[in-house]
């Protein structure tokens, strides 16, 4: 007598699951950056990079989009990666640290930079460990 397990349906809810918390996480940091975006622009930080003004709600919108690409990364982790969590925290803590280089170089005062930094580091708070504890250690 030989047994044969049904991996399709663990598979299937981790993957669900996986979404599930990415998307929750997504709405969460994009409200989060917009937040921190619209206090700073409060307390006098200009938004301007490049003599052109960043809109607050585009503070959400690039966090929504490069969230859901680390998603993208986290599925195809907990499919290919023997260590999904392990590779997936390590991979997106780099892209975190290069995502804040551009900010560093930005034609923007050095209050706009810290504060497009504090938006990164925000979003990658919120994001990586949401979608990290879905996937298997």
């Amino acid at each position: 007598m030989t047994a044969t397990a049904n991996t399709t349906g663990a598979t299937t809810s981790t993957v669900g699951a996986l979404i599930r918390a990415g998307a929750v996480a997504t709405v969460a940091a994009s409200a989060a950056t917009m937040a921190v975006a619209a206090v700073g622009q409060l307390a006098g930080v200009s938004l301007d990079v490049g003599g052109a003004p960043i809109p607050v709600t585009g503070f959400g919108v690039l966090t929504a989009a490069f969230s859901l690409i680390g998603l993208i990364i986290a599925a195809l982790l907990a499919r290919f990666a023997r260590r999904p969590r392990r590779t997936f925290v390590r991979t997106t803590v780099v892209l975190t640290v290069l995502s804040l280089v551009p900010d560093l170089i930005a034609d923007a005062s050095t209050a706009t930079k810290a504060l497009l930094m504090l938006t990164h580091l925000v979003a990658a708070a919120i994001v990586i460990p949401a979608v990290a504890r879905r996937l298997a250690a």
